[in-house]
């Protein structure tokens, strides 16, 4: 059985046994509890991480829905079912319910996070749509967490100090990790709950099993494993805890390496479970397929007229950079975004300080935690939950889709912070046994804690929509095309609810042309950014930018019904406006053209082409077009008179009488208000 090292404190804060103490049982060799007698006050410390979970959110409580909470709530036609829905939750990709078909290939290796859907399936059936119950239930799972943590991390610290002191280092670190700024998107935006029952469950979990390890209990490893279940159901990236939970036993317990495997075999079989149902429930996910759309794989770059991947180089590179980020963002948590794309993190080389830091940071970071594998070093067991848990969305092995986000360092966070704790406790206390109340430690803990909190509660205010989010950030990640492009998609939403007339209606529209000219800027091969500017430009009725952004974007995916649409609606307007305002007749039937062979069937094109020809004097040509007006719009008064009119040029004056009775049949005063408007077609 594994000794603690030499000279090491033992939980009751005795010397360690030698190597002529009997060998310790599963009983006592293990994690203490932290309610053993002499702990501190452990109810006041978890009451004190409550409630400051609770007021450090409670400005978020207001909110609306955000970001992608459209995709896992409003607008996933699973979860707005509610109770009906769950079977297609567990059935399907999490992405299913939003785009209505099967997206696996959007992002390398799908989606399948059912549990946190399955939760905003049950909350709507029991509370109804409002954002404020999905807010509510953040910040009181984000209180669990920390707690847990509390928990969890008293009797860790306990394996090499004592109780009393103990419990105040864990004290110290689950009030960083819970008032860190970098936790706002996980707790202010309700989607995500993914990240915080993820890490809820494998906290959980791990303490659980610490607990059925100390007291021989099975019932403890039966709730580890139902906490696992809902950790690892809830996002991915809670599979790293396969790693986690043997340095877990190495570093804090005497067990041999046969228990150390005996404990992790229930994890290990909940992680292939959970595999197998991922692999049947999204058979054509498949790893190392990056998509070749930027948004969705930061590694490409333009090269000519098209994207192609980054080199080898340039992608370790600049994967390191951003790895170097999220510490930078953990000393130094401002300014903060929800937007890490491109190029709001520039393509790297190895020959730029930036990388090459990086790089040596992490190589030391990995070095200090192997060699403290065998001194069993606390800051070296926080390094490696670290490295462990970062592991699968650091994109070093898999492309996640951004270059990087606060929400995933959420979990791998709990690391950092219980390492930078553990570090100030060896120069403050060393290994003494003495020390109750670690007061320089606390003082400086909580002067942090008080500025990551005011930061936290400064920034959370963004996340109240997504006009605030997008609006703010945008002036953070002023490099990234995708955030321009939301942006601008929003302020055109806006724009769409306001009456056309509006002063502010044009405002909000001249604003998100600024912006999405800045993402088809940053991104050339941008169709999105193409569809909604070219969306743009229909609202400001500038037909001819229109007309030109659309087909960017139509050439890039002629796929899409709203861009074919779209794209016809401006020829129409264009020709329209070429033949009203401008009288070029000929490049009024071209463009309308364009737009008949994009919608065959829409009727004002339709009749703007009857129009037109009626105008150039080709009657005969003109009057097929007023008769399919007619077939489209059989209950059109005016699509009846127009016909007659037609009828009447062509010299048909039978049809022309039964036209007209029709079209008086539908409304008797048809004719007057032709009279009204000079009997003039055009002027309709």
């Amino acid at each position: 059985m594994s000794k603690a090292p030499k000279g090491r404190k033992n939980t009751d804060g005795k010397n360690s046994p030698n190597k002529n103490t009997p060998k310790a049982s599963p009983s006592s060799s293990a994690v203490p509890t932290v309610e053993d007698p002499g702990n501190p006050p452990l109810q006041l410390h978890l009451i004190i991480l409550m409630v400051l979970s609770i007021l450090l959110y409670a400005n978020t409580l207001g909110h609306q829905f955000a970001l992608d909470d459209a995709i896992v709530i409003t607008e996933n036609m699973h979860v707005q079912k509610g109770w009906a829905g769950l079977a297609d939750i567990f059935n399907k990709d999490t992405f299913h319910g939003f785009f209505k078909t099967d997206k696996q290939g959007l992002l390398e290796g799908g989606r399948y996070r059912p549990f946190t859907l399955a939760m905003f399936a049950v909350e709507l059936s029991i509370f109804g749509k409002a954002a404020f119950w999905g807010h509510l239930f953040n910040v009181l799972w984000y209180g669990l967490t920390g707690l847990v943590f509390y928990l969890l991390a008293s009797g860790l610290f306990a394996y090499r100090w004592n109780k009393t002191l103990s419990s105040w280092l864990a004290f110290a670190a689950a009030i960083l990790f819970v008032a860190h700024p970098l936790h706002t998107e996980a707790v202010a935006n309700i989607k995500g709950r993914d990240e915080i029952m993820a890490l809820l469950g494998s906290l959980a979990a791990l303490y659980f099993s610490l607990r059925s390890f100390r007291s021989g209990n099975l019932g403890w490893e039966a709730l580890a494993a139902v906490s696992f279940l809902i950790g690892i159901f809830s996002k991915e990236n809670a599979i790293t805890f396969l790693a986690v939970v043997p340095l877990t036993y190495w570093f804090f317990t005497n067990a041999s390496i046969a228990q150390i495997l005996r404990r992790t075999a229930p994890f290990l079989a909940i992680a292939i479970l959970f595999l197998i149902v991922r692999s049947s429930v999204l058979p054509n996910a498949q790893i190392g397929t990056a998509s070749n759309e930027l948004m969705n794989n930061p590694f490409l770059k333009l090269e000519g007229n098209q994207y192609v991947p980054f080199t080898g180089a340039e992608r370790q590179a600049t994967v390191f950079y951003t790895l170097g980020k999220y510490i930078q963002l953990f000393l130094f948590p401002y300014p903060l975004t929800h937007d890490y794309y491109p190029n709001h993190i520039p393509r790297m080389s190895w020959g730029q300080p930036g990388a090459l830091l990086s790089f040596l940071l992490y190589l030391g970071m990995g070095i200090v935690g192997v060699m403290g594998l065998r001194k069993k070093s606390p800051v070296a067991y926080g390094l490696l939950f670290y490295l462990a848990t970062l592991s699968i969305v650091s994109n070093v092995w898999l492309v996640v889709g951004t270059n990087m986000s606060e929400r995933l360092i959420f979990m791998p966070s709990v690391g950092l912070c219980f390492a930078l704790v553990a570090i100030l406790a060896n120069v403050l206390y060393g290994k003494s046994a003495q020390t109750q109340r670690p007061q320089t430690l606390l003082m400086g803990i909580g002067a942090v804690a008080l500025v990551f909190g005011g930061l936290t509660i400064a920034r959370n205010p963004a996340w109240k929509n997504n006009l605030t989010l997008f609006r703010t950030d945008a002036k953070t990640s002023v490099n990234s095309a995708k955030v321009h492009n939301a942006l601008g998609g929003q302020l055109i939403s806006d724009a769409e609810k306001m009456k056309d007339d509006s002063l502010g209606r044009i405002a909000l529209l001249q604003e998100a042309e600024t912006h999405l000219l800045q993402a088809v800027q940053i991104h050339p091969g941008y169709k999105d950014g193409f569809f909604l500017l070219g969306t743009c430009y229909l609202h400001l009725e500038k037909y001819a930018d229109a007309v030109k952004y659309l087909n960017a974007s139509y050439g890039l995916n002629n796929s899409d019904a709203n861009t074919k649409n779209n794209l016809a609606v401006a020829y129409r307007l264009l020709g329209q406006e070429e033949g009203e305002k401008r009288g070029n007749l000929a490049q009024a039937l071209q463009y309308l053209q364009q737009s008949l062979a994009l919608n065959p069937n829409d009727y004002a094109t339709v009749r703007l082409l009857g129009v037109a020809n009626s105008f150039g004097g080709n009657q005969q040509a003109a009057l097929p077009y007023f008769e399919k007006a007619r077939d489209l719009a059989p209950k059109s008064a005016d699509a009846w008179f127009e016909l007659q009119m037609a009828y009447q040029k062509v010299g048909d004056l039978d049809k022309a009488q039964q036209a007209l009775a029709q079209a008086q049949r539908i409304d008797p005063e048809i004719a007057q208000k032709f009279a009204q408007k000079g009997a003039n077609p055009a002027n309709k």
